[in-house]
């Protein structure tokens, strides 16, 4: 009875402990049921996302273009493959949708992806050990070319898939590299699911400045699906359109450029200069006509940079003689200045405690000159005396000020950092006036000049024209001339022009290597010397940063330039005679204003025989080919013709007036791929644009390889690969 009695507690116990746990479960049950959660996650939810999948619809850059409208930055679009290694994707075909044969596979793609066929298979078999749905193969298989694309496609591999992505592409190479900068795949948070994923980021240049303009805003698309990622009968898609990013259309001029550009790299080449700055202005606007510095990189492959700023607007330094034209500018409009008075060359000295000013030939000078030929030869005693005795130096600083030597130039790119005015001591004071001490880039100081050359109106630079939307060519926002302060009047502009004008054509001027066949120039030459980290300065004929600011024609400016190279190594002349510092400063300033000048149509003010004409393009459009190529070559002008027959589009329009040698592309009606080796990429990309190719480039330099033959009828969207390689088999150290 007792082993009864206790057999039926537990029993009770245990009936009452199941009906415990399963009033639990039930009420568990019953819960979930009603409310669909568990522990605060909504099973609702969370099954949609298992069942939903999602794709980033991803915004298209914005394109950067010049003031013609060239393009100068575009998302080109490249491939990335992938292998589909789980077998259960292949259910229900008919043919395999998995990489069966691995070892084929392999052997198969590595030639093409120039990898080891045994990492391809290393890969692979990976997969499959890890049970992944799928494989990637490194930097090998990202941004793959179309044409590498399909010749993939051509061998037929089950599994072997592509996905469409974009890379930035920049088809001119080092061409204005520092003003447009670069953009690249960075880590960026996504704020909503707190995850990172890649996208495309400015990181120099107007790439970064305009960054949140080009990168317009990324969409996607979702829907529900199965197991094997296809969609369901009722997927419930959603989908957010992208806006892809706004185009920016800078100010400078494509040919100018160009013309900067190939002088520049001449100089470098030369010289081999520790570096070269060089900036071309609309003084009357504050247009930005051509930037450039060297050392520079490619930005569509910037490896082993030497130098990632702009030193333009990045780098300060004492600007040297240069500084002159100011100094006497405030002389004339504080109504102290006489140019035909008489002072002592040669040395200055104001008191025992400052260390004497000298002028740069040493000894007397040329003995007591007027402040007129003072300028002409670039006095440093003329200078010193003009703020010490005639101005004041508390008034000097306040003319600094309002030429705005001690403020940013604002110019729309980044990183743009500022001088600073040396002026606490008496010497200091005194070598400020020469351009000593006192730092500045170039782009202040050209900010400044524009005053000299626009009435005592001084125009804040720019270098970005019109912003546009995605959609629409139509502007958002278009800059016009800003003019920042007044410093100087008219009269004092005129006055300062005219000295200028002799400091380049004058009997004794000290910038006679700069003068132009057809128009007059005036301008300030500048030997600025380069402080040694030991103390004082570097001493030796090359230890200068040699520099030249010129505007022309010097009666109404239309154009300014500033120039400046560092430390140049300088030999000997065919006449057996010494290199100077202004040698390739001058070369680089001729070259580019004489030729600058002659493109914008400005009239010369100088009469010579030998002076460069432009030629006037006829009608083209409609004319015989053969005929329009023999008078176009008599004119002398390179002219190429696509095809036999009338020309239907041309590079240049009737009415545009160019340079002799100057290239010609005429397009005719039934076209056929004319020979380009030997083609700068310029030319090449031109002709690509008027056939309408789809053009993928290779290198930097000129045309070595062309993928269409010569002679090969072509049509629009044909693809054209082009390799390029420098002269000489020379890399290029950018």
């Amino acid at each position: 009875m007792r082993k009864n009695k206790t057999t039926h507690f537990m029993a009770g116990i245990f009936i009452i402990l199941f009906v415990g746990i399963f009033l639990t479960l039930s009420g568990r049950f019953l819960y979930i049921q009603a409310t669909a959660e568990i522990d605060g996650v909504s099973l609702e939810a969370w099954a949609d996302k298992q069942r939903t999948t999602s794709y980033e619809l991803p915004a298209e850059r914005g394109k950067i273009f010049d003031n013609n409208g060239m393009t100068l930055a575009y998302d080109q679009t490249s491939y990335r493959m992938y292998a589909i290694v789980d077998e259960t994707y292949s259910d229900g075909a008919e043919e395999p949708r998995h990489v069966k044969e691995t070892e084929k596979t392999a052997k198969k793609l590595a030639p093409l992806l120039d990898m080891e066929e045994k990492d391809i298979l290393a890969r692979l078999q990976e997969g499959i050990d890890n049970d992944r749905f799928q494989v990637e193969f490194g930097k090998k298989g990202r941004d793959l070319s179309l044409q590498k694309k399909e010749e993939i496609e051509e061998l037929h591999l089950p599994g072997i898939l592509f996905r469409e992505e974009s890379v930035r592409s920049y088809p001119n190479g080092t061409f204005a590299s520092q003003i447009i900068g670069f953009a690249k795949e960075m880590d960026v948070k996504d704020k909503q699911e707190s995850t990172t994923k890649q996208k495309m980021q400015g990181v120099t240049g107007i790439e970064k400045e305009m960054d949140k303009h080009l990168s317009g805003e990324d969409g996607y698309i979702a829907f529900q699906r199965d197991k094997y990622n296809k969609k369901l009968l009722d997927p419930k898609e959603i989908v957010k359109k992208n806006e892809d990013g706004g185009n920016i259309y800078l100010t400078i001029d494509q040919k100018i450029q160009t013309l900067l550009e190939d002088t520049l790299t001449q100089v470098e080449k030369k010289y081999e200069p520790e570096r070269i700055s060089a900036v071309v202005m609309n003084p009357k606007t504050g247009e930005v006509i051509a930037m450039g510095n060297r050392p520079s990189y490619n930005p569509n492959n910037p490896k082993n940079v030497e130098n990632w700023y702009n030193d333009v607007v990045s780098t300060p330094f004492e600007p040297g003689s240069t500084m002159k034209m100011f100094t006497w500018a405030a002389a004339i409009e504080e109504g102290v200045y006489h140019g035909t008075e008489a002072y002592k060359s040669g040395r200055y000295q104001p008191n025992e405690q400052i260390t004497p000013i000298r002028d740069h030939n040493g000894g007397n000078g040329w003995g007591p000159i007027s402040y007129n030929e003072g300028f002409e030869r670039s006095s440093n005693v003329a200078a010193s005396k003009l703020v010490w005795e005639k101005i004041g130096s508390d008034k000097y600083l306040e003319y600094l000020k309002a030429f705005h030597f001690d403020q940013k130039t604002n110019i729309d790119l980044p990183n743009e950092v500022i001088g600073k005015i040396l002026y606490n001591w008496p010497a200091e004071k005194l070598t400020t006036a020469f351009g000593q001490g006192t730092t500045m880039t170039p782009m202040q100081q050209m900010k400044a000049a524009t005053a000299i050359a626009n009435d005592g109106k001084m125009v804040k630079p720019y270098i970005i024209n019109k912003i546009t939307s995605s959609n629409t060519e139509k502007p958002t926002k278009e800059k016009k001339t800003d003019v920042v302060g007044d410093p100087i009047s008219k009269e004092t502009s005129q006055q300062v022009l005219k000295l200028l004008d002799q400091a380049v054509n004058g009997e004794h001027a000290t910038g006679k290597d700069y003068r132009l066949k057809s128009y007059k120039v005036g301008g300030k030459t500048g030997t600025a010397q380069i402080p040694n980290p030991k103390g004082g300065y570097l001493t030796g004929r090359e230890n200068y940063i040699f520099s030249f600011l010129g505007m022309a024609p010097i009666d109404d400016p239309q154009l300014m330039m500033y120039v400046s190279v560092k430390q140049p190594k300088l030999g000997e002349k065919e006449d057996g005679s010494l290199e100077r510092g202004s040698d390739p400063v001058a070369f680089i300033f001729k070259n580019v204003m004489e030729n600058g000048l002659h493109y914008l149509n400005i009239d010369p003010d100088k009469q010579e025989s030998d002076q460069i004409k432009h030629i006037k393009i006829p009608e083209l459009i409609g004319k015989s080919s053969e005929t329009l190529k023999q008078e176009l070559t008599k004119k002398g002008l390179r002219v190429t013709s696509v095809g036999k027959g009338k020309v239907v589009s041309s590079n240049v329009q009737k009415g545009d007036r160019v340079l002799p040698n100057d290239h010609i592309i005429m397009i005719t009606e039934k076209p056929k791929m004319p020979n380009i080796i030997g083609w700068s990429l310029r030319d090449a990309l031109k002709l690509s644009s008027l056939l309408e190719l789809k053009t993928e480039t290779f290198g930097d330099g000129y045309v070595k390889t062309q993928s269409i033959k010569a002679g090969t009828a072509v049509k629009s969207k044909d693809y054209l690969g082009i390799e390029l390689e420098l002269p000489n088999n020379k890399k290029n150290k950018d």
